[in-house]
């Protein structure tokens, strides 16, 4: 199989989500605004501190969801029965009982024994509430089985699914584990103290729910201000807060609250100093695994990624507009809330939504079976149409804030949910498009969903679009960076040239994107254009670029930029250390690790990804690249096939397992792989290049053919494309064609010697054949 220009596939990703100690923790910022002074100490005090003096606030927030976000089990604070109750699922018999004050359930733990199981916290309280239970390593693990506080009932949070034992998300494994997926957003001054060589936990927290200071931060320095005599009080930024939550910007007051409400991975524990959202957090792009194409929640997104795509977001609205922050409760009801802004003679009319108006007479919609799903006047409601929501986590509704215009023509092309069909099941995408063509009339504006759409779908001819939409300014910053992560399966030079430029962008969300897919191969240039990234800012960006760096080109930085790339270096090794409970942390050190020519850490630290979720595949699939490299080759296979039969639709990976294969010289095995990942990855050239070389090694010639005209066809300029097709054609006598090919290759590189010899060659060739 000489000539073959192979090439491997490199998974790069960051995601991506104990019994506490009841002291106070101190902290160390900087004062506010940030000054030349020395750092100042700051310790959390505790809700109670900020009771006397905002009694007001304090009572809204008393009772309020945040107040209700964990809490000790006992009687005021356990919602469910546990009168020695017994609950039935999936074949398992679970029974909730007391002894004495402590409450107690008998289920099915690890591996699927039964046993009996202490409840130590509840978690939550409207319209579910949860329970924990502690675990060795000083764990805290979210049962699977909740308590619904509208119907008074348990039920199963994993109804329609069986969890294996073995599984991630089994709720004694990591996936359901308090410490690392749920503590920092439910206690304020969290402080997960994960120990990655002991894989335990120290988690402590000042307030055990949502307190003051979970908004606010630190407040001792407030009070020791507050509590000063009125004359004697001095004149202060702030009043001595480190968070400003007043006379802020919608963005800022925005990002205060995303570090709870988004989804994210997180690098470090929140502090409340941080100058830029992406210091302590990196918040997840519009993904296939949680939103659909046109920005509309799939997954629970926790509001932060739908809302910067709105309207409302660009126009300034804040949360605070449409909710208490204290009670957590909106500020009006009904179509007032929106009424705030939007003109009641306009918009809050039947000549606006065409629905009848609450009171109206007429028959409400129901479902096959007679039960009425809404009743007459829902469609008046604002929400209904620019607020569809979904169910998580079986029966907790959470509206989409994205405040969308219904789009059944983008459900009619894409196949995205709409917020007409939604009530009205028994009609098709088309009749709804319709009727909103006869309202509003012909001709909507097109939306980023189509573009986003081709971009997951590898379509020809998107890349022009997608560098359009990552460029411009105009369109939410989410949206931006997710079109220059769909870029990355379109290699070549305007791709690359989009990257460069993002890496000046003031957002560091597409700064960050960019660095993360900016695939050079040459080191000098990579250092080139990465080291200024090094001093940038804000720390999700500059120890992205630190992680690039490591390795090979390292070695062309000078002494001081090697001292600055060692202080990034560290502080990524902390981030990804920090996760190392989590399979993304884990595997970006095994990343890390292998291109520092560390293996055996390597491999240390992509199997501890492994056995973190077995189901996490970019693991599995440099690991087993790495165990190619270094021969171990039915490692290498035996991962690559359980990656396969796991995901049948990662075509990538059909790819490598093929290309491995064909190392291996099976080469009939090899094209039955790589022929599925072709026909399913339609524009990647390579692939059909290599598929192409492997069926004319297998004498299958009209195949072979097809595949390096498939090639050409996607990089017309390739030279190795050419020259496979013009030795195909050589070789089969077929001159005339091999002579187009060579002038072709002539056309690409005047300059190149060997293509005019390829020509002049075929010139005698078919002279002495006249």
């Amino acid at each position: 199989m000489t000539g073959w220009k192979i090439t491997g596939i490199l998974v790069t990703i960051l995601i991506v989500f104990s019994v506490p100690l009841y002291v106070l923790k101190t902290v160390y910022l900087p004062p506010f605004p940030a000054s030349n002074q020395s750092a100042m100490k700051y310790d959390f005090t505790g809700s109670l501190k900020c009771r006397d003096c905002h009694r007001k606030e304090y009572d809204l927030w008393l009772d309020s969801h945040h107040d209700h976000a964990m809490d000790i089990a006992n009687d005021d604070t356990v919602l469910g029965d546990f009168n020695n109750v017994l609950f039935k699922s999936h074949g398992v018999t679970s029974r909730f009982f007391r002894k004495d004050s402590r409450f107690f359930v008998h289920t099915q733990g690890p591996g699927g024994d039964m046993k009996d199981y202490e409840i130590t916290h509840t978690f939550g309280w409207y319209p579910l509430q949860q329970y924990l239970v502690p675990f060795e390593g000083r764990r805290l693990q979210c049962l699977p089985i909740a308590w619904d506080a509208r119907k008074n009932k348990w039920y199963d949070l994993n109804p329609n699914e069986v969890i294996d034992p073995e599984d991630w998300l089994y709720w004694t494994n990591a996936g359901q584990n308090w410490n690392g997926m749920c503590a920092e957003c439910h206690s304020t001054n969290l402080k997960k103290n994960y120990d990655l060589k002991s894989d335990t936990y120290q988690t402590t927290w000042t307030d055990i729910d949502v307190g003051c200071e979970a908004c606010h931060g630190p407040g001792s320095r407030h009070v020791e201000w507050a509590e000063t005599p009125d004359m004697g009080r001095p004149h202060v930024e702030n009043y001595n807060l480190v968070v400003r939550t007043s006379g802020i910007t919608s963005r800022e007051l925005v990002n205060s609250c995303a570090p709870c409400h988004s989804r994210r991975a997180i690098l470090d524990d929140y502090t409340h100093a941080e100058p830029n959202l992406l210091d302590s957090m990196l918040p997840s792009l519009l993904t296939p695994e949680l939103y659909f194409p046109d920005g509309q929640i799939l997954a629970e997104v926790y509001v932060y990624g739908s809302f910067i795509q709105s309207k409302m977001y660009d126009r300034d609205v804040k949360c605070s507009d449409c909710h208490d922050v204290h009670s957590t409760k909106l500020v009006m009801e009904g179509n007032d809330l929106c009424l705030q802004c939007h003109r009641a003679s306009e918009y809050d009319t039947s000549e606006h939504h065409f629905h009848k108006m609450k009171g109206e007479k007429g028959d409400p919609i129901k479902s096959s079976d007679g039960k009425i799903l809404f009743d007459v006047g829902t469609g008046s409601e604002c929400v209904q149409c620019h607020m569809p929501g979904r169910n998580y986590m079986v029966i907790d509704y959470r509206p989409d804030h994205s405040f969308r215009i219904p789009r059944p023509d983008l459900s009619e092309k894409i196949d995205v949910p709409n917020a007409c069909n939604r009530c009205h099941i028994d009609k098709t995408n088309q009749w709804s498009n319709e009727w909103l063509t006869k309202w509003y009339g012909p001709g909507r504006r097109r939306h980023y969903a189509t573009l986003i759409e081709a971009g997951r779908n590898q379509r020809r001819g998107a890349i022009n679009d997608l560098i359009k939409l990552a460029m411009d300014l105009l369109y939410p910053v989410n949206v931006r960076a997710t079109a220059l992560s769909l870029l990355k399966v379109y290699p070549g030079r305007e791709t690359t040239g989009t990257y460069e430029f993002s890496l000046m962008d003031d957002e560091a969300l597409i700064r960050r994107t960019a660095l993360e897919n900016l695939n050079l191969r040459d080191d000098k240039e990579k250092v080139r254009i990465i080291v200024p990234l090094l001093y940038d800012p804000v720390k999700a960006v500059r120890i992205q670029a630190a992680s690039e760096l490591a390795g090979e080109p390292s070695k062309y930085l000078d002494p001081d930029q090697k001292k600055l790339f060692q202080k990034v270096l560290d502080e990524f090794i902390a981030s990804m250390e920090y996760s190392g409970d989590f399979s993304f942390g884990r595997f970006n050190l095994g990343n890390l690790y292998r291109s520092l020519d560390e293996d055996e850490e390597a491999i240390k630290n992509y199997k501890a990804a492994i056995k973190i979720d077995n189901l996490f595949y970019p693991a599995k699939v440099n690991l087993a690249m790495l165990y190619n490299q270094k021969g171990k080759r039915d490692k290498a296979e035996e991962l690559f096939r359980e990656v396969v039969r796991e995901n049948p639709g990662l075509h990538e990976i059909s790819y490598s397992l093929a290309l491995l294969l064909a190392e291996r010289s099976r080469y009939e095995e090899a094209a039955l792989f790589m022929g599925k990942a072709a026909a399913n990855m339609p524009g990647t050239a390579r692939l059909h290049y290599n598929y192409g070389l492997l069926l004319q090694y297998l004498n299958r010639d009209r195949e072979a053919e097809v595949e390096l005209k498939k090639a050409l066809n996607l990089e017309p300029k390739n030279m190795d494309f050419l020259y496979a097709l013009f030795d195909y054609y050589f070789k089969r006598s077929r001159f005339h064609q091999a002579r187009d090919i060579a002038e072709a290759m002539v056309s690409v590189n005047p300059e190149s010697s060997a293509a005019r010899g390829l020509l002049n060659v075929l010139a005698e060739k078919i002279k002495s054949l006249e």
